[in-house]
């Protein structure tokens, strides 16, 4: 059942002047409980839905300052955003009762189907990171006819190595036994910004800014109890790259060339193509000299979404970035209306029309060599 409606401001951006609302869902999935839903956007009936779950000691809002940002604007104008908090997570959110089971990270992934259907939301594109990503995978490769295509940031596919395991058994200790610690804050702030040398980051200052931002937050208001319980599942998490091929939607990996996770990173997108029908629909990008591309790089995400979106035929009317001008123009059929520019091409078709200029699932949003992309076909 859905609760508890509410509108929440959006937290300040620096980069943004708007005055945008959320609405607040409170809703009961069957296996894991009740799950905080913000909503930003006004929804429509040619909406694009996007359903996004949070890394580690975050909740929505760090999803919620990215679609405000600058770059963001007119894809904010034709997309809806559903955030969904992990149990238990979030600012000032009160211990989970002593009996809650808090599920694995399979569950989780399974049981967000609810969210959509308690929403009357038919298909979304999946945006996660970290954490959140393994997530959304495991989401994807359940309800496969309700993802339209999966952006995964920093995504780990294996199961946690026996160094990583032990050193999250002592954070989990210390997050259990005596709260927010340094030793948690520090392997939290490696896990989340997954930078080895910060100093060696090309916008130091931008990074620096958003790491004092999660340290407060850890310090504050993340609930360290309830923050071991979600560290302590993605600890237990299964490999997801084992059944990769489940996962039958257009894939983009995006990962930070600084970022510890840049190697999990490369191991999924191989597993993925070692297993998928037609690489065409994978996609991979290292961006240049950071180590957390939301943080240092919101303009460069916010360009790689707008391609990968119009690569499945949505937001097609959308202007394009660092496309040159001088390529001939693909032949034209008819003219389409704004409205059939908004559908998928599949939802085109089946309607009579034309499906549009062709587009890649991603285009490169890069400037010159400054990042990398792996086409499919160079695997």
């Amino acid at each position: 059942m859905t609760s508890d409606k509410t509108d929440l401001p959006v937290l300040p951006a620096k980069s943004s002047l708007l005055n945008q609302k959320i609405e607040h869902h409170e809703i009961t999935c069957p296996k894991i409980g009740n799950v905080n839903v913000y909503i930003q956007g006004i929804r429509s009936s040619k909406e694009v839905i996007i359903m996004t779950v949070h890394d580690l000691g975050c909740d929505h809002s760090m999803y919620q300052v990215f679609v405000d940002h600058p770059r963001m604007t007119r894809i904010r104008e034709r997309t809806v955003w559903v955030h969904v908090d992990v149990p238990g997570q979030g600012q000032n959110m009160p211990d989970l009762p002593s009996d809650f089971v808090f599920p694995t990270m399979q569950k989780i992934g399974e049981d967000l189907v609810a969210v959509l259907d308690q929403l009357k939301i038919r298909e979304v594109v999946c945006f996660g990171e970290g954490a959140g990503a393994n997530i959304m995978a495991r989401f994807a490769m359940t309800h496969i006819d309700r993802v339209l295509g999966i952006i995964l940031i920093h995504t780990t596919g294996t199961t946690a190595g026996f160094l990583g395991s032990l050193k999250d058994k002592v954070i989990n200790w210390k997050l259990d036994q005596i709260g927010m610690n340094p030793s948690a804050e520090s392997y939290l702030i490696l896990h989340r910004f997954g930078a080895t040398e910060f100093s060696k980051a090309k916008d130091t200052e931008q990074l620096k800014a958003a790491i004092e931002n999660y340290q407060d937050m850890l310090r504050t208001k993340a609930n360290p109890k309830n923050l071991k319980k979600f560290v302590e599942a993605f600890l237990r998490r299964t490999n997801i790259a084992e059944n990769i091929k489940k996962l039958k939607c257009p894939v983009l990996l995006i990962t930070g060339q600084k970022s510890v996770f840049n190697g999990t990173t490369r191991a999924l997108h191989q597993a993925i193509l070692k297993t998928c029908e037609d690489k065409a629909k994978v996609e991979f990008i290292e961006v240049a000299g950071v180590a957390s591309v939301l943080e240092e790089k919101p303009e460069k995400l916010a360009e790689s979404l707008q391609y990968f979106l119009q690569g499945l035929g949505l937001v097609s009317s959308l202007p394009m970035h660092n496309i040159s001008r001088t390529v001939p123009p693909p032949l034209r059929v008819r003219s389409m209306s704004m409205v059939e520019y908004d559908l998928p091409a599949c939802q085109r078709m089946a309607a009579g029309g034309t499906s549009g200029p062709s587009t890649p699932i991603l285009a490169s949003p890069v400037e010159g060599a400054e990042d990398q992309k792996l086409p499919a076909a160079e695997q």
